[in-house]
């Protein structure tokens, strides 16, 4: 049996250095902390590296997502259709609108959306499609986009796992009628907390700018009145979803390291890969040729027909040799929440099923190839222990 590292790997986690601590410094000895040039900066560079027009840093990437749904024009007696395999706030920002999510069933190879069972879950209630790229791998936009266009629905892409990613040689950001973001530490990079909304469509960059603060502006050209320079004007009802300049300063440096960082998460991923590939009980993360993803996780899918034990067995297995294994996700409908407004097990079989099998292994770009390894060794070794004959 392999050795137990006395250390903990977490499954994801930021990678913050002296470049990013001295930005972060510098910010706080300057004249604003919040509202100021820091955040113009952020979002004009993150909108250049996805190649969109417009972005819009904000407070977080739930509020990301409740921003595009009321931008969308969302709201009551609406239905929005989404993956169940996911974060639940992928599903909530609809409810927050006084919509109701619909749930799709995913792909059982890419764990993506379906877009056959979009198609089939479309109803003259239908206002958008919430594709989510699950793990970094963008879904299957080009039939997502043709279904939207045929039934005339607003495409927000959730793109929290995948900055950097690409569709057909386009980075995703630019794929829908807007993106969202999420900048939490076990993302591509991150701002703490922080999240952001690209666009290409000017009026609804407008909107999200002013939802984010109150529904408040001061702009010459959108006020009605204009009764001197203190004068201001509530046109919608928005929140305080700001971002702080000192986020947005950490967001500069993160943005610059990207790249860096996206490579070694595929570095990392080919060894898993060339390690797991040929494991009797294992499956590995199946991608389309179409698509390169940003591999914010890697999910292996165990054949439990040729084990011993259940999932439960080997995660906590995996968890007591100091491996920091996670489960991404819960299907959002089988939280009471959801449970509770009628949702029942069964509408997304294929989901259901894949939610039975998946374990996330460890997957950050401040990993050391030690750690790979050792998560490699330990994987083998437990399913091994458990294969059955």
């Amino acid at each position: 049996m392999t050795n137990i590292s006395k250390k903990f790997l977490p499954y994801g986690q930021q990678w913050i250095d002296e470049d990013d601590i001295q930005a972060v410094v510098e910010t706080l000895r300057s004249t604003h902390l919040t509202t100021g040039p820091k955040i113009k900066e952020f979002e004009d560079k993150l909108a250049a590296y996805v190649e969109a027009k417009y972005a819009v840093a904000i407070s977080n990437g739930t509020a990301a997502l409740h921003a595009a749904c009321f931008a969308a024009g969302i709201t009551e007696g609406d239905e929005v259709i989404t993956s169940p395999i996911t974060f639940a706030a992928s599903a909530n920002c609809a409810l927050y609108m006084g919509a109701k999510p619909v749930f799709a069933d995913i792909d059982p190879k890419t764990y993506n959306i379906d877009p056959e069972d979009i198609r089939r879950k479309i109803t003259n209630k239908t206002k958008a499609i919430i594709p989510v790229h699950f793990t970094g791998q963008s879904c299957d936009m080009e039939q997502i986009s043709r279904i939207a266009e045929e039934y005339g629905l607003v495409v927000i892409e959730d793109a929290a796992h995948a900055l950097g990613a690409e569709y057909k040689g386009k980075k995703v950001g630019t794929l829908g009628d807007m993106a969202t973001f999420s900048f939490h530490p076990v993302k591509h990079i991150t701002t703490g907390e922080g999240g952001a909304i690209t666009t290409n469509d000017e009026a609804l960059y407008k909107k999200l700018m002013l939802f984010r603060t109150h529904g408040i502006t001061r702009e010459k050209d959108i006020m009605i009145n204009n009764e001197g320079p203190w004068y201001y004007e509530q046109h919608y009802l928005g929140y305080n979803y700001r971002i702080t300049d000192i986020q947005a300063s950490l967001g500069v440096s993160q943005l610059a390291k990207l790249n860096k960082f996206l490579q070694k998460r595929i570095e990392y991923i080919e060894q898993y890969n060339a390690a797991f590939k040929n494991i009797e009980g294992v499956i590995t993360p199946y991608q389309i040729s179409e698509a390169q993803s940003a591999w914010h996780l890697y999910i292996i899918q165990l054949e439990l027909e040729k084990l011993k034990v259940g999932r439960k067995e080997i995660f906590e297995e995996l968890v007591r040799r100091n491996i920091g294994v996670n489960v991404h996700y819960i299907p959002v409908y089988f939280h009471p929440y959801y449970r509770n407004l009628g949702y029942q097990r069964g509408i997304c079989p294929e989901a259901e099923r894949l939610y039975e099998r998946i374990i996330t292994l460890p997957l950050f770009p401040k990993m050391g190839n030690e750690d790979v390894e050792y998560v490699i060794k330990n994987v083998i070794d437990i399913v091994d222990m458990y294969r059955v004959g």
